[in-house]
């Protein structure tokens, strides 16, 4: 159960990477920019962290379905955000920003951390949402 919530941890940094990956290349906002480029910057550590664990508890992450929609739903996000620009673009970006985390955080306060029997997962799941929710 622990390893499938992993999963959609890792997922949801990996697409918010992705996404301000996108958006440092067609936004001209410094204010996008450096929001960006803190995406990367804190997602890429909890995901670093997240694999260590992983490796550390000798466990895969499992696929689920959260996750294959989740990954779904960033293609039709990158589809949209590619086709803008200028505040278009930031405005769509900065708005999505804000309705997915809330609802991540949501999610894992809500439904992941208190199901997680692991105490090393649960920290960190505790961890990143303590970083996930300055994003907010």
């Amino acid at each position: 159960m622990g390893m499938a919530k992993m999963k959609v941890v890792s997922d949801v940094g990996d697409i918010d990477i992705r996404n301000a990956h996108l958006a440092l290349a067609l936004s001209e906002d410094s204010a996008i920019h450096d929001f960006a480029k803190t995406m990367i910057r804190d997602h890429n550590a909890v995901n670093t962290q997240a694999l260590a664990l992983l490796k550390k508890l000798g466990a895969q992450p499992q696929d689920n379905f959260l996750s294959q929609q989740l990954t779904r739903q960033s293609k039709e996000l990158v589809a949209k955000m590619s086709g803008l620009r200028g505040a278009d673009l930031d405005k769509f970006y900065a708005n999505n920003e804000l309705a997915y985390h809330k609802a991540v955080n949501d999610l894992v306060e809500n439904a992941f951390i208190q199901n997680i029997e692991n105490d090393e997962v649960k920290a960190l799941l505790e961890a990143g949402l303590k970083i996930f929710k300055a994003h907010e």
